[in-house]
């Protein structure tokens, strides 16, 4: 195993004490997360837990027929498995890579051993849960009650804030897969940001162009899920 150089990639492994840290690190193992990796499949059994830090995992639940919807996105703030510290061991949805990068994982063993200590690792991860739990909540609430621009942009802005450019590498296929609707759909509301100058759209590169504009044209749901993660984590997503 390849001990983690740096914590402060993680915004809940920088959230550390010293001696929770300490006792951690070694057993971090930096691992690459290239785009459509399954981190895990739903009632398959979990064998880490993974903080990603410049990639962004997808939690999607997928039906019988193969169709699928995201009900939360977890980046460089969090931490994807809460089903191994929380005592399910499984979880019904599959955690996808949605955007490449790097993260770190760590075994199953180790976070259960420290969320037993009942210690400051147990609190945070707790509050992360509830975040989390948010995001799924308001996700359900925003695919039931807005328009596809509007969630569209939530999930745009969402998935900006876990990355360090203005730039998303994705299908039209892939966010319409997400995002649970018919790919159509999906290039209709590309077509009108791209109209209004808020995005580009070009062979699976959406550049975002205007984020203010984005911010103001989005529902209420992102607002709802940033200020709980702000609220309730030490670290704010878009530092």
């Amino acid at each position: 195993m390849n001990p983690a150089p740096m914590q402060s990639v993680n915004d809940l492994l920088a959230s550390l004490p010293p001696a929770e840290w300490a006792r951690l690190a070694p057993q971090l193992e930096a691992v690459e997360l290239p785009l459509g990796k399954v981190l895990y499949e739903s009632g398959a059994a979990m064998g880490h837990v993974y903080f990603p830090t410049t990639a962004i995992v997808s939690l999607l639940y997928v039906m019988e027929d193969g169709a699928s919807a995201e009900i939360a996105v977890v980046g460089h703030e969090g931490v994807v498995g809460i089903a191994l510290f929380m005592g399910g061991e499984t979880t019904p949805s599959r955690a996808v890579v949605q955007s490449a990068g790097q993260g770190y994982r760590l075994r199953a063993p180790a976070i259960k051993d420290e969320f037993n200590r009942s210690g400051p690792v147990m609190h945070l991860l707790l509050r992360y849960t509830q975040a989390l739990i948010t995001q799924m909540a308001q996700t359900a609430v925003c695919n039931r009650h807005h328009s596809l621009d509007q969630q569209l942009c939530r999930w745009l802005l969402l998935s900006l804030d876990r990355l360090n450019s203005n730039e998303l590498v994705m299908t039209q296929e892939l966010i319409a897969n997400m995002l649970g609707v018919r790919r159509e759909g999906v290039t209709e509301a590309a077509l009108k940001l791209a109209r209004l100058g808020l995005i580009r759209y070009a062979r699976g590169h959406i550049t975002v162009l205007d984020r203010a504009a984005l911010e103001g044209r989005v529902c209420e749901c992102y607002a709802v899920v940033k200020n709980e993660y702000d609220r309730l984590l030490p670290h704010r997503l878009s530092e």
